[in-house]
């Protein structure tokens, strides 16, 4: 349980996420930080298990994040394993950080059976903090005997840091006939501007998909989901997305991204991804407003992109929806101050359904009542015209309230 605020925008339960041929994981309480919860996760993926993964691009990653793009590119005739902890990032803890990752994955490797060198591991919590190897690696001969098929949820809330609930998705998918599901968690609340992924998620899936296809198709999609979506524009140390397939389905191998036997399976694999990235960003420190960003009309969609999150991330603008006040100029300052090509006098903006502003000026028929009855939703959309070029994207954000400096202020009490 958070001692947080849920957040106004919680779904009403967990999704039940199936078994997975080919998986199984258990949970502990090994009492890195919290008491009376549990806050590690370890998830063995049968022999032959492939993993891709996207990490952090701050130049200050944990000692878990140089850890695991190592165990990436090493293959393993055995198990994979994929170990969690919250309570402490373990990032810039200097030698006894990275004494940390070694310790875990030589315990794990001994307990599980499995690769040292190609285990994976993930961290969140406190910067500054390293780990204490022993608490986990203290859990892990129970917690082999505790492996099971089931457990998504156990799993969502042991890797939960200031998220107000857990957070998953499933999906499923045909190839070649045969039925595949895809299941995701995330955790990930305050320092989202993720530059590849959010701050941890993982999904799995049954499919039997080669490695270079998995990171072709991960590499892709994060784009429009994780990497579209901004709470408080801090990329986090730690940011780690892992996408692994046990291969237990019954179809052949998949060794080509251009397969087309792939495309119910690239859709529903969008499906979980963008899923979870909406649940962590309505999951934004303090949230009370959902905030939708469409930019349209710029010279690229990277460049749509970076005017999207120049107006998602403004505090002004941020502060304005909070506070319920349909103070568009600041829209407009948060576009020129974006580094990219912008005309004002080419602009076109629009709240929902409310055009305000076209060719420099303020539209005549637009009322400031009409404004403020609309900030009033609990989810706001922004509408950008740059008048420019053919470049989209949507950029998904949330509002700037005390409760986020609260919980910040607080975070390491």
């Amino acid at each position: 349980m958070s001692k947080y605020p849920i957040s106004p925008f919680a779904p009403e339960s967990f999704p039940v996420l199936p078994p997975l041929a080919g998986f199984e994981m258990a949970t502990a309480e090994a009492g890195v930080k919290y008491k009376g919860r549990t806050d590690l996760w370890v998830l063995r993926g049968r022999s032959g298990t492939q993993v891709a993964g996207v990490f952090t691009k701050n130049l200050c990653p944990g000692a878990p994040v140089d850890w695991s793009r190592k165990a990436l590119a090493n293959p393993t005739d055995g198990p994979r394993l994929v170990i969690v902890n919250s309570g402490t990032a373990n990032v810039f803890g200097g030698q006894a950080s990275r004494d940390a990752v070694n310790e875990t994955a030589q315990g794990a490797a001994k307990c599980f059976g499995a690769s040292e060198a190609s285990i994976l591991l993930a961290s969140t919590g406190v910067i500054g903090e390293p780990l204490k190897a022993s608490k986990v690696t203290a859990q892990f001969p129970k917690m082999k005997k505790a492996l099971d098929a089931d457990g998504w949820e156990a799993a969502a809330r042991a890797i939960m840091t200031t998220d107000t609930h857990p957070k998953g998705a499933t999906a499923v998918a045909k190839i070649d006939g045969a039925k595949i599901t895809i299941n995701g968690i995330a955790k990930g609340s305050g320092m989202i501007a993720p530059d590849m992924a959010t701050m941890l998620a993982f999904v799995a899936t049954d499919a039997d998909i080669a490695q270079p296809v998995l990171q072709s198709l991960l590499l892709e999609l994060t784009q429009t989901s994780f990497n579209a979506i901004t709470v408080d524009s801090d990329t986090s140390t730690s940011d780690t997305l892992l996408l692994l397939a046990s291969g237990a389905a019954a179809h052949a191998t998949i060794n080509d991204v251009g397969d087309p036997r792939l495309d119910e399976f690239k859709a529903a694999l969008q499906e979980v991804l963008f899923d979870l990235a909406m649940q962590v960003i309505k999951d934004g420190e303090g949230i009370t407003k959902f905030i939708t960003v469409e930019v349209t009309g710029a010279v690229s969609d990277q460049s749509a992109k970076n005017i999207g999150m120049s107006i998602a991330n403004s505090p002004l603008v941020k502060t304005a929806i909070a506070g319920e006040d349909a103070n568009w100029g600041r829209i407009i300052m948060a576009i020129g101050k974006a580094g990219e090509p912008a005309e004002r006098d080419k602009l076109t903006i629009s709240m929902g359904p409310h055009l305000l502003a076209e060719k420099g000026q303020r539209l005549e028929s637009y009322t400031e009542l009409d404004g403020a009855a609309y900030m009033k939703n609990s989810e706001i959309k922004i509408l950008v015209d740059i008048g420019l070029g053919d470049g989209i994207f949507t950029v998904y954000g949330c509002d700037l309230t005390h409760g986020y400096i609260d919980i910040n202020a607080d975070y390491r009490s």
